[in-house]
């Protein structure tokens, strides 16, 4: 550290710059453990938003492939969801979820379904308890059925 600068200027930048290095080491170090520490909550809290932002569509897309994939020329809509829950791999998100729905008056290619009125039938077993687990990039606009299980009636 030789040069033009006299040996106790030397001395008095360095007692000066010691105590900064170790407080901005023990900031970063402090920061890292900070930004890598979630506590549960937080992690509920963010599965939390992820569901409310990202199922309802996957529902919506489960009522749209049961009713693409049905020989009823009526649609069927959601009556209630009786349990669901989030699956998260390394390059997918899953939901899987158990739906009643329940057949309406409309044809199913009519535009409001979602308004239509439940049948009122009691000759026919209306209603249908699905389990469905799909795949899915909603952010994308991407879902993928990986598996779909319906029995007739209540379950």
């Amino acid at each position: 550290m030789g040069g033009w600068l006299p040996t106790a200027l030397q001395s008095l930048q360095w007692s000066w710059a010691l105590p900064w290095v170790m407080f901005l080491l023990l900031i970063s170090s402090q920061l890292q453990v900070t930004h890598s520490w979630t506590s549960q909550d937080e992690r509920k809290s963010d599965d939390q938003k992820v569901m409310e932002n990202y199922f309802p569509a996957t529902v919506e897309y489960a009522l749209h492939i049961f009713n693409q994939n049905s020989k009823d020329m009526n649609a069927y809509r959601l009556v209630r969801i009786l349990n669901s829950w989030k699956e998260q791999a390394k390059t997918m998100m899953a939901f899987s979820m158990e739906l009643q729905l329940r057949r309406t008056r409309c044809g199913k290619l009519d535009d409001d379904i979602d308004n239509c009125p439940f049948q009122e039938s009691p000759a026919l077993n209306n209603t249908f308890t699905c389990f469905f687990t799909i795949s899915t990039e909603p952010w994308r606009t991407m879902f993928q059925l990986l598996n779909k299980t319906c029995l007739e009636g209540f379950h």
